[in-house]
Order: structure tokens, then sequence, then C-alpha cells
């Protein structure tokens, strides 16, 4: 068997011996007066003190100056076994010495196997002492012989008991820090995930309303630059626009600082009349035609805010990229919840060749609420923008 290690064992015995200690002092006093009191001078009386002061000298050393470098742990048991075989050839106190310093082996050896080898050592200095006192005789078989070996098996076993709950107990230890540990790393884990979930949000949140205001700042400032000499009352409208537009992101931007929830609240209820808006808006920007098909119905929260930022995103893609001239907006109640489909017939492009952050953005949207999104588009061929929200989140009811 191997060593006890770990804060429990040592924990354990250190208590066990400090409780024992207390009532060792008591019972060295005892046997040394009942020595003094019971042993006659010149019959061994002074032998038996003397063996019975070496290892309380040896205990004392150990007990009070547990660092020393003159008795250590292994060297008092061996001089316990000594003094155990001396008192048992003079017949003195040697029974209780050994029932006193039982503990002392299993406390000082710290492992069974030790432990068992200094006691096996000590029974059988004690049956030698006795043997050389009593010879074969029936006191020494029927009485010395069976009242130690007795003992001994009594002390094996309370020992070997106390080295398995020990043992339980530091396994216990063990298992409940490894298992404080894992719950640290993973709530750290999911400290990170969830900042990097955040970050993610952020980062979706101002690419879809902060960025594509500023983007749309930008286009209108260079064309009302271009027209300011030729078309002022053009010019003058697409000021104006750049004014609502920055008015809108900076509101944007405040919800966004001052708020965790998601920014950009849509009207309680239907999404049709802020999707209006953004159309009229886009077409008031771009000059595209734009058909819209708008069924009135009423969506949750987040599904309102899912299909308006699919319709900006793409309505952004839209005026950056596909020189297009007529747009088709559709939103429609289906079976399996609600659709938003937008079209163009600009240039397209090849899907698998996408690495944009905004059709990205828009996937994780429609996924988060259980839905998918479908991107279909050829170069030369237009693009189409296929957004599906499942019943459970896209509809409570129609108008």
């Amino acid at each position: 068997m191997t060593a006890l290690a770990g804060p429990s064992a040592d924990v354990f015995w250190a208590t066990s011996l400090r409780r024992w200690n207390a009532v060792c002092w008591v019972l060295f006093a005892a046997m040394a007066l009942g020595i003094t009191v019971l042993g006659r001078p010149g019959g061994g009386m002074y032998e038996a003190l003397g063996l019975l002061g070496s290892v309380v000298l040896s205990y004392a050393l150990l007990d009070r100056f547990p660092d020393n470098r003159v008795v250590r742990p292994h060297g008092y048991l061996m001089v316990l076994v000594l003094a155990l075989g001396g008192l048992a050839f003079l017949r003195t106190s040697y029974a209780a010495l050994f029932m006193v310093t039982l503990p002392h082996y299993w406390m000082f050896g710290r492992t069974p196997r030790i432990s068992m080898g200094f006691l096996g050592l000590a029974t059988a200095s004690t049956l030698l002492g006795s043997w050389l006192q009593q010879g074969w005789s029936a006191e020494f078989l029927g009485e010395t012989a069976v009242s130690t070996l007795i003992v001994v098996a009594v002390g094996v076993l309370i020992g070997l008991w106390a080295h398995s709950v020990v043992a339980q107990s530091s396994e216990r230890a063990r298992l409940i820090k490894e298992l404080e540990q894992t719950q640290a790393r993973l709530s750290e884990a999911h400290q990170r995930q969830g900042a990097a979930d955040e970050r993610e949000r952020l980062a979706r949140e101002i690419h879809d309303t902060l960025a594509q205001g500023f983007a749309s700042i930008v286009v209108l400032a260079e064309a009302s630059r271009a027209g300011l000499a030729d078309d002022p009352a053009r010019s003058a409208q697409q000021l104006r626009s750049i004014e609502s537009t920055a008015r809108e992101n900076l509101a944007e931007a405040r919800e966004l600082v001052g708020s965790g929830e998601q920014p950009g609240t849509v009207v309680a209820g239907s999404v049709v009349p802020t999707l209006r808006r953004v159309l009229d808006r886009f077409v008031e920007d771009t000059g595209l035609t734009v058909e819209a098909d708008l069924a009135d119905l009423d969506c949750d929260r987040r599904t309102r805010i899912t299909l308006l930022r699919c319709t900006q995103e793409s309505l952004a893609n839209i005026r950056k990229h596909a020189r297009a001239s007529t747009v088709g907006v559709v939103l429609a109640r289906r079976p399996y919840g609600v659709e938003l489909e937008i079209t163009d017939d600009g240039a397209g492009f090849v899907v698998e060749e996408s690495r944009g952050f905004g059709l990205d953005g828009m996937r994780k949207r429609v996924a988060e609420l259980g839905g998918r999104l479908t991107v279909t588009s050829s170069v030369g061929d237009g693009t189409r923008i296929l957004a599906s929200v499942p019943p459970a989140l896209g509809v409570e009811g129609a108008a």
C-alpha cells in the first residue's frame, strides 16, 4: 500500500496526535507511579523506569520539536520497540505501555506497511522478552502470547480502518478540488464565450446600423457635391437625407452606449411601417424603383429587428455593389412562419466566393431565431435573399 498524501491525511494525523498526546502524558505518569509504588529496588524497578524514561524523553522531544534531527518518528518507534522488549523481560508495565502507545505506530509510521512493520517488531520484541523470562511455560503461551496477539490484532484492524477512512477523505478532497477547479475553468470559459458573443453582437449591430448609416452619408455627400452646380434642389434633398441619417446614427450610438439591449427598437406590433420608411428613404437616396408587397403581420420584437436588419443590409449591398435598376421586397406569412424576400436585377455575384460580414451577420441573426437565410445569385442575373423565420417566433397574429 502507498503512503497517504495530501492535506486531509496530514490534518487527520495531526489532530489525532494532539488529542492522544494529552492522554499519553497522563498514562505515562500513571505507569511511572505504578512502577515506583509496586516495584522493588533491585528488582528491576530502576531499569524499568529507565526504559520508560527513554520512551517518554524520545516522545517529548519529537512532540515539542518535530523537526529536530536527533529523534525522528521512526527512531522513536525503534526506541519503543526496544523498551517494550526490555519491560517484557522485566515483567513490568509492558502490557500497559503496549496499549498506550499502540496508536503511535499508525501516527508516526504514516503508511500501513511501515506501521505494521514496526508493530510486528514490537510484538516480536515483547514476546521475545517474555519468552526469555518465562520460557515455554503455560503462563507464556496462555496469557502473554495470546493477550499480546489479541491486542496487536485489534490494533491492526483499527489502524487499517483509520487509514481507509483517511484515504477516502483524501480522495474525496482531491475530487472536490478537481471539481472546483473544473467549475472555475468552465466559468472562465463561459465568461470568455459570453464576452466573445457580446463583442460579436456589438460588431454586428455597429455594422448593420452605424456603419451602414455612415456609408450612406458618404454616398449622399459625394452625390450632393457633384450636383451642387447642376441640380441644387436635388443636392438640397440629399443634404436633408444626410442630416436625417446622421441623427438616426446618433440615436443608434446613444442606445448602443447606454443600453445592454439591442439597439434600434422597432414600433411594437407590425414591422411593416418601419420597413416602408426604410424603403422610402432608399428610393429617395438612390432613385431606384422598389416594388414592395408587405403583408401586415404582427411579429415579436426579435423577429422584427431581424427582418429590419436583413432589409437594411440587403439594400445597402444593392446600393454599393449591385448596379440594379429595380428592387423587389416581399414580406409574407407562410405555413412555416414569416418569409422576407428581397430581389434585384443587378450585376449579381458568386455566392460561394462571398466573404462579406453583412451576409454572415444576416445568416447568424436568422439562425438565432431558428430560421434560415438563403442567398441565390450569379454574375449578371441579379440576387435573391430569402429569410425564413419559424412560426414559434415569427407570427403572433395577423392584423
